[in-house]
């Protein structure tokens, strides 16, 4: 495992000395953020590296643990994958995940079996008082972050992962300097051989870590930055299944110039008004266009493209129809998760209030954008109701 501590300093180089005219540009609170990582991520990461080193010492079976018939869920972002990804945690008989703890604070085996020790402590002696305390810790931390719903016990985006080799996309929320980022967002095409096997093993590392701590037998992940990756992905998870979910264009990238935005604000101070709109339609464009050629080119029972809005109308059809296809078990949690499913899906609220005309777009412009993805899935281009007027009036006309 190496770090990329080349990538690390100039992240901090240009925070400090270079920022000006960007989106993390020096002010008070960009200040406080950069004061108090320095102070922090440096001890967290000399914390976790030591442990990975116990690792090796004391569980060194966990480089050899296999990971059968994983499940990734690829696609844009805000496209579905948090909601069918936390839909399939909740079958614990059959799946397990990283969470944001796992990710944060117990990456290592040697982080995970402490843990499971002081729970049992906490359990059988002081009522589960630290249980607890640290959930409402985690309701007035990241219980109050908006847009996409963060917990320290909830499954999350495995990406996260690649922050403790600061080697992945996510470190651009952080530190949002394009230009001196390898392309994350363009993975098997972009990268080094060299560069692509560094970050895959490391990730295939903890999840070996994981499902040898747990017990556990499937391992599920949602990861949207995994699209640019499939390629490599299936070469080190050789029996992965792969679900590639395909969302609106017209919901899906105002949704994600959103949350970007959103997301990195929470550690920038950018000027007001919406940001990284070029990199942002160039990523999109890309996570459309290459896992669907991939997957075209490699058919396959193991891989399945649905449309988002087959898994929010019909969830229950959707989940019992790739368990049977992937070879899953028909455990008892299966229908747990699908009357979930259906209750939530009953009381979804759409995210379609974002305004694509505030962000600089316009309705035609973003179906020209995508128009093979509008012609693939016969998605709604969502003609104004004057157009279609018109269109109507010419059809009577000429009968």
């Amino acid at each position: 495992m190496k770090y990329n501590f080349p990538l690390f300093w100039r992240s901090l180089y240009r925070s400090f000395f270079d920022s000006k005219n960007t989106t993390a540009r020096l002010t008070r609170k960009r200040i406080i953020f950069l004061a108090l990582f320095s102070i922090v991520w440096p001890f967290g990461m000399l914390v976790h590296w030591f442990f990975f080193w116990l690792d090796d010492i004391l569980f060194p079976a966990y480089k050899d643990h296999p990971i059968e018939k994983p499940l990734f869920i690829l696609g844009n972002l805000r496209s579905g994958s948090t909601f069918l990804h936390r839909l399939l945690s909740r079958d614990s008989q059959t799946f397990t995940s990283l969470t944001t703890w796992d990710i944060y604070l117990t990456p290592s085996v040697t982080q995970k079996k402490i843990t499971y020790f002081v729970a049992q402590l906490d359990t059988k002696y002081f009522g589960n008082t630290l249980h607890r305390l640290l959930h409402k810790f985690d309701d007035a931390t990241l219980g109050k972050l908006k847009i996409h719903p963060i917990s320290f016990f909830q499954p999350e985006e495995d990406e996260n992962i690649h922050l403790l080799i600061w080697d992945g996309y996510f470190v651009t929320f952080l530190f949002p300097f394009m230009d001196e980022m390898p392309n994350y967002q363009h993975f098997d095409e972009a990268l080094s051989p060299e560069h692509k096997r560094r970050i895959m093993t490391f990730y295939k590392s903890m999840v070996q870590r994981h499902m040898y701590a747990t017990g556990k037998k499937y391992y599920v992940a949602k990861n949207p930055a995994f699209s640019a990756k499939i390629e490599t992905l299936t070469e080190f998870f050789p029996e992965a299944r792969i679900i590639y979910l395909a969302r609106n264009p017209l919901d899906m990238l105002p949704s994600t110039v959103s949350w970007i935005n959103y997301a990195r604000r929470q550690f920038t101070d950018p000027v007001a008004g919406f940001h990284y709109l070029d990199e942002i339609v160039d990523m999109t464009k890309h996570w459309y266009s290459h896992p669907l050629r991939y997957l075209d080119a490699h058919p396959s029972p193991r891989h399945l493209i649905l449309k988002y809005d087959d898994l929010i109308q019909r969830p229950e059809h959707v989940i019992r129809g790739f368990y049977e296809q992937f070879g899953y078990p028909d455990k008892p949690g299966l229908p747990i998760i699908i009357d979930q499913a259906v209750k939530e899906t009953l009381t979804f609220n759409s995210d379609h209030s974002y305004s694509y005309e505030e962000m600089g777009f316009t309705r035609e412009q973003i179906v020209e954008m995508y128009p093979e993805v509008f012609k693939r899935f016969d998605f709604e281009t969502r003609e104004p109701f004057v157009e279609r007027e018109k269109v109507e009036v010419e059809r009577v006309k000429r009968k």
